[in-house]
């Protein structure tokens, strides 16, 4: 009976100093990204992308829709990430805000004018939306922001 004891002891024993295994951390897929396409303007444009990350290349920013716009060879992007709620848009627009070269708050749209890296870049949020114009300027980016501004739900 000793001896059964010592086994059932030593077992327990060995059990007690075995090393976990290490877990491999996954990094979880980013989520799934709304196809806005319906809502991008079709006059002039001559192409669209879902990006499911980074969209227009920064960090902070989820995945979005592009449409690719040419107006008698004046080229520009028009972009909308659309988000879960409009607090997430809005802290969004002021990271975005952070990035821009001298920023300057537009008003009426609640939204900046910018550059990024030498573009120009108009951006704004709508309810859930964080849209934009990127290639224009200011004045020519404006009626085109207003009109992508209502084609938001």
């Amino acid at each position: 009976m000793r001896g059964f004891t010592a086994i059932v002891v030593a077992l327990l024993l060995a059990g007690c100093n075995s090393t976990p295994t290490p877990t491999k951390t996954e990094v979880p897929p980013p989520p799934p990204v709304h196809d806005n396409t319906a809502m991008l303007p079709s006059v002039n444009r001559t192409g669209t992308r879902v990006v499911p990350n980074h969209l227009l290349g920064k960090s902070m920013l989820p995945g979005g829709t592009i449409g690719e716009y040419d107006d008698n060879g004046r080229k520009y992007q028009l972009f909308i990430i659309e988000t879960d709620s409009a607090q997430d848009a809005a802290i969004m627009l002021l990271d975005f805000k952070v990035a821009l070269t001298d920023p300057a708050y537009i008003a009426y749209m609640g939204g900046y004018f910018g550059t990024d890296a030498g573009n120009p870049v108009y951006v704004f949020g709508k309810s859930q939306y964080l849209a934009g114009v990127t290639g224009l300027a200011e004045d020519l980016a404006d009626p085109i922001a207003r009109q992508l501004a209502q084609r938001l739900r």
